[in-house]
Order: structure tokens, then sequence, then C-alpha cells
């Protein structure tokens, strides 16, 4: 077991969660009660990340990042350091490739609160901060709850981006799920399947959690009238 691989992929994926949920709720509340010209397209493209191949988008990524980008020139002129292969990078694009996981669960969850709930929050004098925060964020908490573990899981078990983007050096950028790879490919077996199956129980209890919670709320609103 590469316990220094596991703790750093916990620790993208905590970070990972936690920039993204506020991300997410803003973007997602937007896409849920506002219609524009080009909105199915502004869509298309948070979910782009679901249908691209990991290495397409991990080398557009390594593009846009990289020393010859002008945020990859702006961060190393700012810190002495490019900005791919190290964790800094690594992060950026997990925020990116887990939007999708992170606003689509949210979007759902706000578009099936009906609209005149928000009409009477306004009525009540509340803004829409206050009425997002105290009426609509409580009622969409199972969509929150499948936003988090799902980012949080994806971003465990994520390969192709994360070894395009940070490549795999050892307690930088290198996280359990390339340590696996690199296991696999010194024909170490049991190391590979212990940390194989250590990321499968981590993933079923995430997604278990999940699906117990979605239950228990329709067992607690029944069957709809």
């Amino acid at each position: 077991m590469d316990a220094t691989a596991l703790l750093l992929s916990l620790k993208l994926a905590g970070l990972t969660v936690a920039i993204l949920v506020p991300i997410g709720i803003a973007v997602a509340h937007f896409l849920a009660v506002r219609n524009f010209v080009g909105k199915g397209f502004v869509e298309a493209m948070f979910a782009l990340p679901l249908v691209l191949p990991p290495t397409v988008l991990g080398y557009y990524l390594l593009v846009a990042l990289g020393g010859a980008s002008p945020v990859g020139r702006w961060y190393e002129a700012l810190t002495g350091h490019p900005l791919v292969f190290t964790f800094d990078g690594l992060l950026i694009a997990s925020v990116i490739f887990n939007l999708p996981f992170a606003i689509q669960p949210l979007q759902r969850a706000f578009e099936a609160i009906p609209e005149d709930l928000r009409h009477a929050a306004a009525c009540c004098g509340l803004t829409g901060a206050q009425s997002l925060w105290r009426i609509e964020l409580p009622l969409a908490w199972t969509g929150l709850l499948s936003a988090v573990v799902l980012t949080f899981a994806h971003t465990l078990g994520e390969f192709g981006v994360v070894l395009m983007v940070g490549g795999s050096i050892p307690g930088e950028t290198k996280t359990i799920a390339l340590a696996i790879y690199d296991r696999v490919q010194g024909f170490d077996m049991a190391g590979a399947g212990l940390m194989s199956a250590v990321l499968l129980l981590l993933a079923m209890f995430a997604i278990g959690i999940t699906f117990l919670s979605s239950s228990r709320q329709r067992r607690k609103h029944g069957p709809a009238a």
C-alpha cells in the first residue's frame, strides 16, 4: 500500500470538493432558474468532461496551463516554478474535469423545486441569496450530497487527466490511481490489488451514502399524489 499516494489522493479530492461546492451551487442555481439564448451550449460546455476522452481533456489542460500559456507564464512569474507537474496544477485540472459531477446533480435538484416557492420567498421580502440559503438549499440537499460524493469519488479514481497534467511525481502528483498503474507495470499484482480494493471500498461507501440518502428522502415524502 502506497500510503503517501492515498493521502495525496484524499487531499486532492477534499480540496476539489471544497472548491467546487460553492462554484457548483452558483452555476447550477443560475442554470436552473434562468433561461437565456445559448443556454444549451453553456450546459454542453460544462458537460464536456463527461464525454471527452481523459487524454484529450488532459492535453488541452496541459496546453492551457503550460509554460507557453498566459496562465502558465503568470504562475511561473509569481511563484518561480511551472504550474504543470505540480499539485497546484493538478488541483486546477481536478476542479475542471469534475465540473459536471458537481453541477448536474445540483441543477436537477434546483429544477425540481416549484417556481412558486421562489415567488413566495420574494413576496416575503427575501433576497435571492436568502431564498437560496434558507429555502432552496435545504430542499436540494440530496443533490448537494450527490455532488459532493460523486466529485470526491471521481477525483480518487481519475487517471488520464492526472497523468497528463501532473505526471507521476511521488509526494507531489502521484495519486493512488497512478500508484496502482505503476504497481501493475512492475508486476506487483498483490500491491495493485490491495490499493484497487481500497478504492473500490471507498467508491462503494460513497455511492452507497448517496443512494441511502435518496431512498430515505423518498420514504419521508411518500409517493407523489
